[in-house]
């Protein structure tokens, strides 16, 4: 059984969606390949993100250097996949992370963020690297219309 600690521990754990990868498209002879993962937003029933981003072969590791680090090259769409519900989504302007996964061995890591635009009433879905150390400018996104009531 869980003891109150550890029960509110995991209640304010943030929900994080988990890919599924339904792509891989090799993109040169020495094996570096290019995956496609579909990501359904954790908090919002019927919307689904696509995510692609370059995955480097170990004998581009070994003979380019930077070996436990992939670049930050990503692209996302997102689709209304079913009926749209929102659950209890973050509404403020700076958004909430729907998917983090690591780039590298520490420093990097690739996310979707999902920000409500309340005023166009839409979902926003940026795909953008997070580094510890230079940030990074290479970013996609993606929008979905809500319905007007």
């Amino acid at each position: 059984m869980l003891k109150p600690l550890a029960l509110a521990a995991l209640l304010m754990t943030p929900l994080a969606a988990t890919a599924e990868e339904v792509g891989r498209v090799g993109v040169d002879w020495v094996g570096n390949d290019i995956i496609i993962e579909a990501v359904p937003d954790p908090k919002v029933q019927g919307v689904t993100c696509h995510l692609a981003y370059f995955e480097r072969s170990f004998y581009d590791r070994v003979t380019q250097g930077n070996f436990f680090e992939d670049p930050s090259f990503s692209a996302v769409d997102c689709t209304q996949t079913g009926p749209i519900t929102l659950g209890d989504i973050d509404r403020s302007a700076d958004g909430e992370t729907v998917f983090k996964e690591r780039q590298s061995l520490i420093l990097k890591s690739l996310k979707i963020t999902r920000i409500f635009d309340e005023k166009a009433n839409a979902l926003i879905y940026l795909a953008h690297a997070s580094e510890v150390t230079q940030g990074s400018g290479k970013m996609s996104l993606s929008v979905i219309p809500l319905p007007r009531d």
